[in-house]
C-alpha cells in the first residue's frame, strides 16, 4: 500500500506560527454530550464555564491519552436546528462545510468493536483508502456528527 509523507515545514512563511488548538462543537445540551464524550470515547475534561453573555455551557475536552486532540463544547440556549445529512457517509461528501474530525488509531477494526459494545453508530465499516495508505471507518455522536477513525497501513 502507498503511503504519503509530509512535505518540508516552511518556518519563515508569514502565517508560520499557525498552529491547531481545538475545534469547537455544537450541541443542545452539554451535559449531554459531555458524558457522551466521557463514557463513549474516555474523553477527558480539562475545563468548564458558563458564558453568561451567550447563556451557555462550555468546556474543553481531551481525548484519554492525547493533550493536543482538543474538543471545545458548547451546549445549552436552544440552538437552531439545521438541516444534516451528516451521518449519511458518503452521502455526507455531496454538501459543503465542516465534515467530519478524524483520530488516529492503532487498529481501525479494533476500535469499531470497541465503539459497537458501546452502542456508538458505526456509519461506515472500515475500507482501505490505497491512494493514501489508510484503512478508515466513520461514526456518529447523537446529533450526527460525524468522526472518521484513521489506521495507518504498514
Amino acid at each position: 500500500m502507498p503511503n504519503f509523507t509530509m512535505p518540508p515545514t516552511n518556518p519563515t512563511a508569514p502565517m508560520a506560527n499557525l498552529r491547531a488548538s481545538h475545534f469547537c462543537l455544537r450541541v443542545p445540551d452539554y451535559n449531554e454530550a459531555k458524558q457522551w464524550f466521557i463514557e463513549k470515547l474516555d474523553f477527558r475534561v480539562v475545563h468548564e464555564w458558563h458564558e453568561a453573555m451567550l447563556n451557555v455551557d462550555m468546556g474543553y475536552l481531551a481525548a484519554a491519552d492525547d493533550d493536543r486532540c482538543v474538543i471545545e463544547l458548547v451546549g445549552g440556549n436552544d440552538p437552531a436546528i439545521c438541516e444534516r445529512a451528516a451521518a449519511d457517509f458518503p452521502n455526507s461528501f455531496a454538501t459543503t462545510g465542516f465534515h467530519h474530525f478524524c483520530f488516529t488509531v492503532a487498529s481501525v477494526e479494533q476500535t469499531v468493536a470497541d465503539l459497537r459494545s458501546r452502542d456508538v453508530a458505526i456509519v461506515a465499516e472500515p475500507f482501505e483508502v490505497e491512494a493514501i495508505g489508510r484503512k478508515l471507518a466513520f461514526f456518529a455522536d447523537p446529533w450526527g456528527n460525524l468522526f472518521e477513525l484513521e489506521e495507518v497501513l504498514p
